[in-house]
């Protein structure tokens, strides 16, 4: 894998930065997420409503499940609310290893990403379609316990993978590798509240080489085959122990969202 940033082809990372307001973007990023936006209008919306999932999942498993260490794969670059400041919040020695495929996702969190003192953060490049890649990874053993349970973190990252990566396979291979008690956090965005919208969405995506399949919820399902739901289930991204105070309405958000334990 190169380790080369190319700014004339648009990366997911950088797009979904665009969107939530950041500055580590190129000009091929910003045109890309432009032509996603005309096709859905609510784009930002809904990436912040995404960000907002993996606040109130990340809390739930480190205040309430009692995980401590956390496997963050399709990382982004860093903006408010990562995985580790949230759990380090609740427990300020949690462990987190972050896992992205864009060199720029790698420069931007070894420089902005220090952890508390008592915890640790530690960053790999490595692509999410060969997981055994990253359980190989010598960085897997240095920050994380795996005969302890993990908190599995899966979000706006299954949408980039087409069937024939065999998302199934490679979710069931990372959750087999993690402890009993283990937890994994997935969303998936899905076609079942405006088709037409995102179809709109994935054809332009697709266009600009970033692959990009919403799944019904019939589809999203078995990424959590045997494991076993957190209430509410898998349910719109919006609708998951939503905040006090929010009244957004869970089907403006065009994805599910679950939690589940590895029994």
């Amino acid at each position: 894998m190169s380790n080369e940033i190319n700014s004339n082809v648009p990366q997911s990372a950088r797009v979904y930065d665009y969107w939530l307001g950041g500055k580590d973007n190129f000009p091929a990023d910003r045109a890309m997420g432009d032509a996603i936006a005309e096709q859905l209008p609510t784009i930002r919306t809904q990436v912040r409503a995404q960000r907002a999932f993996l606040g109130r999942t990340v809390r739930f498993l480190a205040a309430e499940a009692g995980i401590h260490q956390f496997l963050d794969i399709g990382t982004g670059i860093p903006t408010t609310g990562n995985v580790h400041e949230v759990a380090q919040e609740a427990d300020p020695a949690a462990r987190v290893l972050y896992v992205d495929n864009d060199p720029i996702v790698l420069a931007h969190s070894r420089a902005l990403i220090p952890g508390t003192h008592s915890g640790t953060v530690e960053f790999i490049l490595a692509d999410l379609r060969k997981p055994e890649a990253i359980l190989a990874n010598p960085a897997v053993a240095k920050t994380l316990d795996l005969t302890q349970p993990v908190g599995l973190v899966l979000i706006g990252i299954m949408h980039h993978l087409r069937d024939q990566d065999d998302p199934r396979r490679i979710v069931a291979t990372l959750v087999d590798a993690l402890a009993p008690g283990s937890y994994l956090v997935l969303s998936q965005t899905t076609p079942d509240f405006d088709p037409e919208a995102m179809a709109g969405l994935a054809a332009v995506s697709e266009q600009g080489g970033i692959p990009n399949v919403p799944r019904t919820l019939a589809d999203t399902e078995p990424f959590f085959a045997g494991l076993e739901l957190v209430e509410p289930g898998l349910v719109p991204l919006a609708a998951w122990r939503p905040d006090p105070g929010t009244d957004q309405d869970p089907y403006s958000v065009y994805a599910y969202g679950g939690v589940a334990r590895k029994p």
